[in-house]
C-alpha cells in the first residue's frame, strides 16, 4: 500500500489542536509553524479531509530541497517523481512564494517548476509536444523559505473551512476552522448547555452541534482528490461510511445562539437548517446584557465585535462592561471569549483564569477563559 507525505496546513496558533486532531485519527505526525506533517494512505488522505475540523488544507509533500539558483531549482524538481501523482491529461497549474529566499521572484520560480515538471511527464510518457491538460486538476505549490523549496500538491481545492452549509453571512464572519477550535479549546461536553450571545450568521453554535454529535466536518462536501486515479472512489466511500456509522445522531444537545441584529438571527436559522440542525440549535434575538438562566454547568462561548472588526470602541467596551455584569452570577458555567481588545478584562470587571493568544485572520487576538466551579461528582 502507497504512504504518502501528507502536510495538514494550520493558522498560527492552532497546531497543537490540528496535530491532535491527526493524532486521534490514528497518524504519528510532526509539529512544525503552520503545518503538522504525517505519512498516511490515500485512504488517510480522505480521512484527513473529511475529519479535521481545525486544519486549513490537506497537501501531499512531492519534495523538499535547498534552491539558492534557477538551474538548482530546475533540475531537483524535475528530478522528483511527478508520474506517480500526475496523469498523462493532467491540469496542474503551479502557484508559489517566497520568503526570506534568494530565489524571491515568485513568478519566475512558478515557471521554471512548470518546465520542469513538464520535462520529466514528457520523458515518462514519451511525449514531444505539449500536454492538453484536460483532466484532473493538481494545483501545485512551490513554497521557498529560507531557500528552501517545499512542493505540495493540494488535495483539499476549496479550504477546510468551506464546510457547505454557510449560504449567508455578516460583515464580519469567523472562519469555521476557528470556530471549531474555539469550541475545542473549552471544557464543554454534549450532556453541558451550550450558548453564543454574539452568534452572528451561526458559525460557532453549528460548529458545537457537529462536534456534539461526532459529525465529520468535511460529510457534505467534494474535495479536488476525488478526481484523482490514485485515491479510488471506493477509498472515499469507505472513509464516509465510516464518518456515517460514527456520527452520533441522536445524541442530545441543548445549544442556543443570540444575538442582537434579527436579521443575523435569521440567517443563523438558515445556516443550521443547511447543516442539517435547524431543529435542534435555539437561535433568538437578544442582548448580552439581558441574558440570563437557570441552568448550571453550561459554557459560554463568544466572539464579540472589536474595534478592527465591527463597532467604535467606546461601544463596544461599554457592551463588555454590561456581559461582566449580566454574567457575573453563572459562577457555575466556564466563560470563553475572544477579542483583540487589551482591555477586555478591565471592562468585563474579571481578570481571566486564562489566555490563549490567537489569530482570526490577520487580527492578534486573545481568548480569555474564565472556568465555572466544577460540577459535583456522582457517588
Amino acid at each position: 500500500m502507497t504512504k504518502y507525505d501528507i502536510i495538514a496546513t494550520s493558522a498560527m496558533g492552532l497546531e497543537a489542536l490540528v496535530a491532535k486532531e491527526v493524532r486521534a485519527l490514528g497518524y504519528d505526525c510532526e509539529v512544525e509553524n503552520g503545518r503538522i506533517t504525517y505519512k498516511g494512505d490515500a485512504l488517510a488522505i480522505a480521512r484527513s479531509n473529511l475529519w479535521l475540523r481545525t486544519a486549513d488544507r490537506v497537501r501531499i509533500k512531492v519534495g523538499e530541497f535547498k534552491a539558492t539558483t534557477f538551474d538548482e531549482l530546475f533540475e531537483k524538481t524535475k528530478a522528483l517523481p511527478w508520474e506517480k501523482f500526475l496523469s498523462e491529461d493532467a491540469e496542474f497549474p503551479v502557484t508559489g512564494k517566497s520568503v526570506k529566499s534568494k530565489l524571491f521572484s515568485v513568478p519566475d520560480c512558478q515557471a521554471i517548476v512548470k518546465k520542469a515538471i513538464v520535462e520529466r511527464m514528457r520523458t515518462h510518457y514519451k511525449k514531444t509536444g505539449w500536454f492538453d491538460e484536460n483532466g484532473p486538476l493538481f494545483k501545485i505549490e512551490v513554497a521557498i523559505h529560507k531557500d528552501v523549496a517545499l512542493l505540495t500538491i493540494d488535495a483539499s481545492g476549496s479550504g477546510l473551512h468551506k464546510r457547505g452549509y454557510r449560504a449567508e453571512q455578516g460583515e464580519a464572519p469567523l472562519k469555521e476552522t476557528l470556530a471549531a477550535a474555539l469550541v475545542m479549546l473549552t471544557n464543554w461536553t454534549p450532556d453541558k448547555p451550550f450558548v453564543d450571545p454574539f452568534c452572528g450568521s451561526g458559525t460557532i453554535p453549528i460548529e458545537a452541534a457537529m462536534i456534539g454529535q461526532n459529525i465529520a466536518p468535511g460529510f457534505n462536501r467534494e474535495f479536488i482528490s476525488e478526481a484523482w486515479a490514485w485515491v479510488p472512489e471506493s477509498v472515499w466511500d469507505e472513509a464516509r461510511t465510516e464518518a456515517e456509522d460514527l456520527a452520533k445522531y441522536d445524541q442530545e444537545i441543548d445549544i442556543t445562539g443570540t444575538d442582537i441584529d434579527h436579521r443575523m438571527v435569521k440567517i443563523a436559522q438558515e445556516n443550521a437548517f443547511e447543516a442539517g440542525f435547524g431543529e435542534l440549535i435555539n437561535f433568538k434575538q437578544m442582548q448580552v446584557k439581558d441574558f440570563t438562566t437557570n441552568k448550571e454547568y453550561g459554557v459560554i462561548v463568544g466572539n464579540p465585535p472589536y474595534g478592527e472588526r465591527l463597532g467604535d470602541k467606546p461601544t463596544v467596551q461599554k457592551m463588555y462592561e454590561e456581559m461582566g455584569k449580566a454574567l457575573a452570577e453563572l459562577d457555575t458555567w466556564s466563560i470563553y471569549i475572544l477579542t483583540s481588545d487589551e482591555e477586555f478584562e478591565k471592562c468585563f470587571g474579571k481578570q481571566a483564569t486564562k489566555k490563549r493568544k490567537l489569530f482570526n485572520g490577520f487580527i492578534k487576538t486573545d481568548y480569555y477563559q474564565y472556568w465555572g466551579k466544577r460540577p459535583p461528582k456522582v457517588k
